[in-house]
């Protein structure tokens, strides 16, 4: 199964000792989860995405926000892991210093066991005061659209980057730091639009880092990537993991 992938690419990939990962909405959408606009259909295709994912929007009608969030967490709940997800679970315990930045918000990366996940844009399983920021993991979802928060009394809101708003510097800091520190960067099923997550890349190739990246089509990203691996990460990444320990 190896044999599909260049000898030089393999030879790098068992030779690093450092490697990130960068996860896009094509790694969800292997798992049945649509992606933001895909999921604007029935009931919702009526709503632009300002409609549902700004402060503003939040601000004018929480509880249509609330309620659409709602309908997204219940969709990541049945979702599962897939091949590509476990198979970045293994390519983590293969190498000494390994991080997975995904701009995912399903938290299917942390459920197949991956342990150094950066979360770019949040996590829909998780709720925030929209007011002081107080962040709750662990919640029931109730009778209150949306529920107020136990310390101020504030809407609660779902702790994930709205249109508008910027990164959280926590996480946004520490995608540099391992786009920087690592020898290879592998871009999986992402479009390579959206800032500043498009970028990270572009610094670990200034760095000196190989670029792999994996996806169905080009991105921007393509033409800098020193190995493009056409279709998906389930398909992909079993293959390829298996070529290097083999």
């Amino acid at each position: 199964m190896g044999a599909q992938f260049p000898d030089r690419l393999i030879n790098i990939l068992r030779s690093a000792q450092s490697v990130a990962v960068l996860t896009g909405a094509g790694v969800s959408a292997e798992s049945g989860i649509p992606t933001f606009r895909e999921a604007q259909t029935g009931l919702w295709s009526i709503y632009r995405p300002e409609d549902l994912a700004t402060p503003q929007a939040f601000a004018a009608n929480p509880k249509l926000v609330w309620d659409w969030y709602a309908w997204r967490r219940k969709l990541v709940s049945e979702a599962l892991p897939n091949p590509g997800h476990r198979a970045i679970v293994e390519l983590e315990a293969h190498y000494p210093n390994f991080a997975v930045i995904t701009q995912n918000v399903d938290s299917l990366h942390q459920r197949a066991g991956s342990h150094k996940v950066i979360e770019l844009h949040g996590n829909i399983s998780r709720i925030k005061c929209s007011k002081e920021g107080l962040v709750i993991e662990d919640w029931i979802e109730g009778i209150d659209h949306p529920p107020r928060c136990p310390r101020c009394g504030s809407y609660m809101r779902p702790d994930v980057v709205w249109f508008g708003e910027g990164l959280p510097p926590h996480q946004i800091n520490a995608a540099v730091e391992a786009a920087r520190g690592c020898q290879v960067f592998l871009s999986i099923g992402t479009s390579s639009l959206v800032e500043p997550a498009a970028s990270l890349p572009l610094i670990a190739r200034d760095a000196g880092a190989t670029i792999i990246e994996i996806n169905l089509s080009s991105t921007p990203l393509s033409p800098f990537a020193q190995f493009l691996l056409t279709g998906t990460s389930g398909d992909i990444l079993p293959s390829l993991l298996l070529a290097i320990i083999g």
